[in-house]
């Protein structure tokens, strides 16, 4: 058992680490408030570019459409991009993505598939490494970045298209979290190559109108040229959005917890440190009585 001095210093280095993890709580609340509101904001540009593309494939591919819309006409080698947070102390954010990766790669090797990584943050990369370490083939760190903008997205679009061009992958997956709520973060895998529009709802379609004819102009097959690198780039910077959201959320919940936690170690410490004290004042009381009736 702990002598009192130990416990002493045990109890205040408790209360320093629990002054720590409020005042990361804080900051956390702080910053999640504007992440959430950019990804709220990147959310209807998203969909609306998606559902622009589905419009636009509803009439079938055209002859000469592209082929970041079209694939190449198998799926032997598989690019998933992986995005995490630069740091960590945010709870299972970080793992629950990279559970969601490595679990896709699996069934793809086990299918015979050839998987290559990139990954987007300091995180998952080391989740990764142990287990796909010859398997990624980039990595993109943000972590002077302070606050995302599309042309950091833009930047990693352009390397994901270019890989493409040269014919290092026949599909691209992109992994990252949700943003719900300070709770709840939920992972997603989306395909991003071949362009996999999202299929419109009833109400979508009315208010797009189902029934509407369209004439381009240019062509189909140009404007998707257009469109398809420029959805990449979306997709990829609300993934970055939707992850920054989820880290503070998830991260604000962590320290509540963890301050929580130190709390009440700090109660239990303290009442150990009292029942040790009253004992021992106990204990010399009684050798004071013992030794005046001995004289």
């Amino acid at each position: 058992m702990a002598n009192l001095k130990e416990l002493r210093v045990r109890i205040a280095s408790v209360k320093s680490t629990a002054k720590i993890t409020k005042a990361m709580q804080m900051v956390a609340a702080a910053k999640l408030r504007r992440a959430q509101e950019a990804a709220e904001a990147a959310r209807p540009y998203s969909k609306r570019m998606s559902k622009v593309l589905a419009n636009l494939a509803g009439g079938g591919e055209p002859a000469d459409a592209p082929k970041l819309m079209t694939g190449t006409g198998k799926d032997d080698v598989h690019l998933l991009v992986v995005c995490t947070a630069e740091r960590g102390l945010c709870g299972g954010f970080n793992s629950s993505i990279a559970r969601l990766a490595r679990d896709h790669a699996r069934r793809l090797l086990a299918n015979g598939k050839t998987v290559k990584f990139i990954c987007v943050g300091k995180k998952g990369f080391d989740i990764l490494r142990r287990e796909f370490g010859d398997k990624i083939i980039d990595r993109v760190d943000l972590r002077s970045v302070k606050r995302l903008g599309f042309a950091d997205a833009d930047a990693i679009g352009k390397k994901v298209i270019g890989l493409f061009e040269d014919g290092q992958f026949d599909v691209c997956t992109l992994f990252y979290s949700e943003f719900e709520n300070v709770v709840t973060q939920t992972p997603q895998a989306q395909q991003i190559i071949p362009a996999k529009p999202e299929a419109m709802s009833e109400g979508d379609a009315d208010e797009a109108g189902s029934d509407v004819l369209y004439d381009y102009e240019p062509s189909e097959a140009d404007i998707l040229r257009t469109l398809i690198p420029r959805n990449i780039s979306v997709q990829i910077f609300r993934a970055l959005l939707e992850n920054a959201a989820s880290e503070q959320g998830a991260r604000m919940s962590a320290m509540d917890n963890a301050t929580r936690n130190a709390n009440d170690m700090i109660d239990r410490l303290t009442l150990d440190y009292n029942r040790q004290r009253q004992a021992k004042i106990t204990t010399e009381l009684i050798e004071i009585i013992a030794g005046a009736e001995a004289l």
